[in-house]
C-alpha cells in the first residue's frame, strides 16, 4: 500500500535530495494521517459514548490531536516550500518547524484536558457498557495504526526526515495506548471494577509525553544543534579526498530547514602551495558539495606545516599529550614560532562541552607542565574551543 500510494502520487519518487520531492513526500504523510487520524477519532468517540468510557474518548480525542497535527504539518510543509524572497533570502524552512511547535501545545493542552476530566471520573467512577462488538472495532484501529507506523517509518527512512520518525514513533505509542484502553474496557465490564479513569489518566499522561517531546525535538534545530557525526564524515571525508587538502576542522552547519543548510568549514593547505591553485580546488569542492549533497558550503583555507620536521615533531609530541590526558581533546592550526628566548608553540585546542572552567584551567596547565618538561623553552599559546559535533 505505501509503495503504491507513492508511486501514484510523488513525481521522481526516487530524487529524495530534490525539495520538491521531499516536499510531496511531506504532503502525502500528513494527508494520509488526517483521513487516518478522523476515521479513527470517528470511531473511537461513537465507542466511547456508546460504553460510557473516558479513556476510549481519551483516546479518540489523542487521534483527533494527530489529524491536528498533520494539517499543521501540511501547512508548515506548503510554507516551507516556498522560496527565498529579499525578506527572507534563507528561505521559509523553518515554517515547518514553528508549525511543528503549534502542534506540540495543542497536544499539551487536549492532555491536561484528558488528565483532568480523567481525574474526575476517578473520583466520580460510572459503569461502562461493555459490548464485545465494539471491541472489535478497537483491535481494527490498532492495526490502523500499525499500518501507520510503517507508512511514516519507511517514508520517514527514505527522505531522512526526523519529523516522519517522530510521527511513526507516536503511532507505535498510540498502538501501546489503545491497547490500555482495551484491557481497561475488557476488566471494567466482565469484573464490574472500574478502572476507566485510571487507564484515561495513563493516556493523557502519554498525550503529555508526546507534546512535551514534539516540542523539544522541534525547539533544537530552531534553537541550533550539533552537526550529526553521520552527516560530519561525510563531509570532512568528501572534502579531505581532494588534492591539496591534508586536512579539516571546524565544521559549522546552519539549519534553515530540512532542505536548506549552509556551512563552513577550514581546510588545511600545504603552506607552499600554488594559492590560486588552491582556490580553485576549494571553489570546486563548494560546488561538489552543492550539488551532491545540497549543502551551501563556504570553505576557509588554513595553511598549515608539513616540511619542517622540527614543527612536525612538536606537533606530534603536543598531539600525543593531550591525547594522554583526555583521548577526547584534539588540536588544529599548530604553529611554531622561534623566539630570542622561548619558542611559542601556537594551537586550538577543543575540548568537551562537560569541561568546566576549572577543568578547562587544569587541563590547560598539565599541557604546559608536560610541554615545558620536553623543553623548558617551550612556550604554549593555547586557544580553547569546543567542538560543534555530537557526541553520538
Amino acid at each position: 500500500m505505501t509503495e503504491l500510494l507513492v508511486k501514484i502520487f510523488i513525481k521522481d519518487k526516487d530524487k529524495v535530495e530534490n525539495p520538491e520531492v521531499r516536499t510531496a513526500y511531506g504532503v502525502l504523510a500528513s494527508i494520509v494521517g488526517i483521513i487516518s487520524n478522523v476515521f479513527l477519532f470517528g470511531i473511537k468517540l461513537a465507542i466511547g459514548i456508546i460504553m460510557n468510557s473516558v479513556s476510549i474518548m481519551a483516546d479518540a480525542f489523542n487521534n483527533l490531536s494527530d489529524a491536528a497535527s498533520s494539517i499543521v504539518s501540511f501547512i508548515g510543509v506548503r510554507l516551507a516550500s516556498r522560496p527565498a524572497d529579499k525578506e527572507h533570502p534563507f528561505g521559509h524552512g523553518r515554517s515547518e518547524y514553528i508549525a511543528a511547535l503549534i502542534v506540540s501545545f495543542l497536544i499539551l493542552y487536549l492532555g491536561i484536558t484528558l488528565f483532568i476530566s480523567s481525574f474526575k471520573k476517578i473520583l466520580n467512577p460510572e459503569d461502562i457498557a461493555f459490548e464485545p462488538i465494539l471491541i472489535v472495532f478497537l483491535i481494527l484501529s490498532i492495526l490502523v495504526k500499525l499500518w501507520l507506523m510503517l507508512f511514516n517509518r519507511t517514508l520517514g527512512r527514505r527522505i531522512n526526515s526526523t519529523v516522519m520518525l517522530a510521527t511513526a514513533a507516536d503511532s507505535r505509542g498510540d498502538v501501546l495506548v489503545t491497547s490500555v484502553t482495551i484491557v481497561s474496557a475488557i476488566v471494567s465490564g466482565l469484573t464490574g471494577i472500574s478502572i476507566d479513569g485510571y487507564m484515561g489518566v495513563i493516556v493523557s499522561i502519554f498525550v503529555i509525553l508526546s507534546g512535551y517531546n514534539i516540542a523539544k525535538e522541534t525547539l533544537e534545530p530552531l534553537i541550533g544543534q550539533a552537526v550529526d557525526r553521520e552527516l560530519y564524515l561525510k563531509i570532512t571525508e568528501m572534502v579531505e579526498s581532494y588534492e591539496g587538502i591534508v586536512g579539516s576542522h571546524d565544521l559549522i552547519i546552519h539549519n534553515y530547514g530540512p532542505t536548506h543548510r549552509m556551512a563552513t568549514i577550514h581546510a588545511e593547505v600545504p603552506n607552499d602551495i600554488d594559492f590560486e591553485q588552491a582556490h580553485e580546488t576549494i571553489d570546486q569542492i563548494e560546488r561538489d558539495i552543492l550539488e551532491k549533497l545540497d549543502i551551501f558550503m563556504v570553505i576557509h583555507m588554513d595553511p598549515i606545516e608539513v616540511n619542517d620536521k622540527k614543527v612536525l615533531e612538536n606537533k606530534e609530541m603536543i598531539i600525543n599529550i593531550i591525547s594522554e590526558l583526555d583521548s577526547r581533546a584534539s588540536i588544529h592550526d599548530f604553529r611554531m614560532v622561534n623566539g630570542e628566548h622561548h619558542i611559542n608553540l601556537i594551537f586550538d585546542l577543543v575540548v568537551p562541552f562537560s569541561y568546566t572552567k576549572e577543568d578547562e584551567q587544569a587541563f590547560l596547565s598539565k599541557i604546559v607542565e608536560q610541554v615545558r618538561r620536553k623543553n623548558s623553552r617551550y612556550q604554549c599559546i593555547i586557544t580553547l574551543e569546543n567542538s560543534y559535533i555530537a557526541d553520538k
